[in-house]
């Protein structure tokens, strides 16, 4: 799942992974890209620490032995998930791009909160924003496709008909920043070191690798378990690759503030401790050329100044104190752009549709807590959450509530089950809700004036029928124990207490104590990592080809590991049932069926009470900035952006400052 800035990716898995590294931008206010995992940026993952610091074997990969794969392939320059790919073999450059696009010129962005450790693919530290950039994968995803990818690292990929194996051809003029040559063995070291040491993500991913094996130099073979899983070959095409002679010297499992070795378009060329980040753009890189980078990359200097809070961030933009911003708070985008420099004309604020899967933005409850074992329960307190009064008086009108947890796509389950569904959902029936096959799935809707009182006595109802009831002396729900139901909604964003508390506060009239809390990012991820929380606000991203990541959301075996994403704690042999039917989809076709089917499930389970979602990304930048004609189904791409000389330099003039050279410093060699 790597996306760059603001490039959610093709696949869930490139989802995840580019939200983890691009942690910085999560906390922020109430809409899409709510804490924790999920969140749309760039980068790669932290993991769970392991113990050891030596390095395994390059040879050494998964231990399960697997026959040969059949030895006639297919493939070339790239692979798609379904279908055929869009761009032919020597195509110049994606559609999205301009080919003609300057390099030179400096980008300032803004991360809130602290960082301390520049490796991004352990559980332990905060990582810095932007060290995406920094590591090439094997291949690379297109932003106007469903699921394809293209070389990067790998000039070559190849698989059997059935897709039991991927073989992947490393391009000889692949190189580390210090000129080494990328190996197959750093391949194998990657994979390995990821798989035991990294995330608990990885092992999910690439569970179904049974065999790891270099067969030249430049060759690599990825050998699967037996059993359907189409995107297997497309997962380990998103392998971030890091260089072996490098690591074997350090400790992978460390946090450190050391530059990190890649072989990347940018270089870490400066950090000040928790507060900035700078990248530079390295000059001799290798793949400048390649079709998949040709109009990308086009800063020669990016910078990451990090923030206390959103507040303090907002006004450092009003400022000029950096460049470019996303914005995620729906009332600072209706309130806080009349400003001097907005007015002028300085500065440019931008709605770009897009076309990616919403996902599932939503409190989440802790399953693990014996206080929401009860369906009926968490359907309850769900039912006094008041989008429509939220969405009214706090939002401005600017959201559409979250029905589906793959919302604004074809995968969303909607109306009851078609034939396709049916089929994969009538052997469950009995062992999911009976609301499934009967009712379509739809949140409580009111008329928001705030005076919802049908929902309120429906989940009175809900509750008693639960055991809960309503002790006469303190007006507070109790169970049969005379124990009162209450809890704690953790939030890392203060911005987030004006949606909390009036769910809160609704749920009071139901003799509920929510108490809200909210908590430094470090505090928070180690919360959320040890799954030490009652609700909290949670992300689910999902992209137009679900696969391996839904096990990380939903698989039971997850639901104990810290740091996995499955933050509701489900242990529901049917949703894993279904998650294995979507990963071993054979077509888009069943794709589609096995996913609405999954969503239905999920919906009825009432593990969550849905948010809402946006099909525009709110940005606003300095005017200095030239894109690209077009907008991919993905969404706007940053790092297609550039810096255009004309308009900086106007820029500067009417600011009265120097503008930043158009080719700034030299790019690092």
């Amino acid at each position: 799942m790597h996306s760059r800035p603001n490039s959610p990716s093709r696949s869930a898995l490139a989802v995840v992974i580019a939200a983890l590294l691009a942690q910085a931008s999560a906390a922020r206010a109430d809409p899409v890209g709510a804490p924790r995992v999920p969140s749309s940026a760039a980068a790669v993952p932290p993991t769970t620490p392991t113990a050891a610091a030596a390095a395994p074997s390059a040879a050494a990969a998964s231990p399960v032995a697997a026959p040969e794969a059949p030895t006639r392939a297919v493939g070339g320059h790239g692979i798609a998930m379904h279908g055929d790919l869009k761009y032919p073999p020597g195509f110049a450059h994606f559609d999205y791009v301009n080919p003609q696009a300057p390099k030179g010129g400096r980008v300032r962005q803004a991360s809130v909160g602290t960082f301390d450790s520049f490796n991004p693919f352990i559980v332990r530290g905060n990582p810095a924003a932007g060290l995406s950039r920094v590591w090439d994968t094997l291949m690379v995803s297109s932003a106007d496709e469903p699921f394809s990818e293209y070389g990067l690292l790998a000039e070559k990929v190849e698989t059997p008909p059935d897709r039991s194996s991927v073989t992947f051809t490393l391009r000889p003029q692949a190189k580390w920043h210090d000129g080494k040559p990328v190996t197959a063995d750093d391949v194998l070291w990657s994979f390995e070191t990821l798989r035991t040491k990294g995330q608990p993500f990885y092992r999910a991913y690439y569970d179904g690798v049974a065999k790891a094996e270099k067969l030249a130099e430049r060759v690599i073979r990825f050998t699967f378990k037996p059993g359907q899983n189409r995107e297997l070959p497309l997962i380990l095409g998103q392998l971030v690759v890091l260089p072996r002679h490098w690591w074997e010297k350090r400790e992978f499992e460390k946090t450190s503030l050391e530059p990190p070795l890649g072989s990347g378009a940018y270089r870490v060329a400066g950090v000040d401790a928790g507060r900035r980040i700078t990248l530079q753009r390295v000059a001799d890189y290798w793949g400048r050329d390649l079709p998949v980078n040709i109009g990308r990359d086009n800063f020669d200097t990016v910078i990451f100044d990090y923030y206390r809070d959103d507040t303090v961030e907002l006004e450092a933009f009003k400022a000029g104190e950096y460049d470019f911003r996303p914005e995620n708070s729906s009332k600072a985008w209706a309130t806080a752009y009349d400003f001097p420099a907005m007015r002028e004309g300085l500065v440019k604020k931008e709605e770009i549709p897009h076309s990616r899967p919403a996902g599932m933005q939503a409190f989440v409850f802790n399953a693990r807590r014996r206080l929401f074992a009860d369906r009926r329960v968490r359907e309850a307190l769900g039912l006094v959450f008041d989008f429509e009064w939220s969405n009214r008086t706090l939002f401005y009108g600017q959201y559409k509530r979250t029905r589906s947890f793959f919302d604004n796509s074809e995968l969303a389950a909607a109306g009851l089950p078609g034939p396709g569904e049916s089929a994969v959902l009538e052997p469950l029936r009995g062992r999911v809700p009976d609301e499934v096959f009967t009712t379509a799935y739809g949140p409580p809707v009111t008329d928001g004036s705030g005076n919802n009182r049908e929902q309120l006595r429906r989940a009175v109802e809900l509750l008693s029928a639960a055991g809960w009831k309503i002790d006469p002396a303190t007006k507070k729900l109790v169970d049969a124990k005379g124990e009162p139901f209450a809890f704690e909604i953790l939030l890392v964003s203060p911005l987030f207490e004006r949606v909390a508390l009036p769910w809160a506060k609704n749920l009071e009239r139901l003799g509920v104590t929510a108490n809200v809390r909210t908590v430094d990012s470090a505090q928070y991820r180690r919360r959320l990592d040890d799954f030490d929380f009652d609700v909290v606000v949670g992300n689910f991203p999902q992209s137009t080809s679900p696969g391996n990541e839904q096990r990380s959301f939903w698989g039971s075996s997850f639901a104990d590991r810290p740091g996995s994403d499955n933050l509701i704690g489900l242990r529901d042999p049917a949703v894993d049932q279904l998650v294995e039917q979507v990963v071993a989809a054979p077509d888009r076709g069943s794709l589609v069926d096995r996913t609405r089917a999954l969503d239905r499930v999920l919906q009825w389970g009432q593990w969550v009470v849905p948010q809402w979602h946006s099909p525009v990304d709110r940005v606003a930048y300095w005017d200095l900035f030239g894109q690209p004609s077009s907008v991919p189904a993905q969404g706007f791409q940053l790092d297609t952006w550039w810096v255009d000389p004309a308009k900086a330099e106007a820029l500067a003039k009417r600011r009265g400052k120097s503008a930043p050279p158009a080719a700034s410093a030299p790019a690092v060699p």
